[in-house]
């Protein structure tokens, strides 16, 4: 079900478009190179509200994508519920690949 969403994260992140954790993605996000920023479902609420507070203010859009954390450390390498897409072919990709997914839940 989250086969494809999982393997456009690890496409992005050997294309070399993917940026991980909080600060880096804020980072992203406050410089306009993120095109999508993607929150894990079991992130901290905190988190996330200070992620979407930072996205809205930059006007970037903040996606929920039914994947835990430790579905991305298996398929990434690295742990991380806050991802950023910096190419807009993948993000719009990625965006597809969640909307259907959480349609199908």
């Amino acid at each position: 079900m989250n086969d494809k969403l999982l393997s456009t994260l690890g496409l992005c992140r050997k294309a070399g478009k993917l940026v991980w954790g909080f600060d880096a993605t804020a980072q992203a996000v406050a410089g306009g190179k993120a095109k999508l920023v993607l929150l894990a479902r079991d992130l901290s609420p905190k988190s996330a509200k200070e992620i979407r507070f930072l996205c809205e203010k930059h006007k970037m859009k903040a996606v929920d994508i039914p994947v835990s954390m430790d579905e991305i450390w298996y398929r990434l390498g690295k742990r991380a519920g806050i991802l950023a897409v910096t190419d807009q072919g993948l993000a719009h990709t990625l965006e597809s690949a969640a909307g259907r997914t959480n349609e199908e839940e």
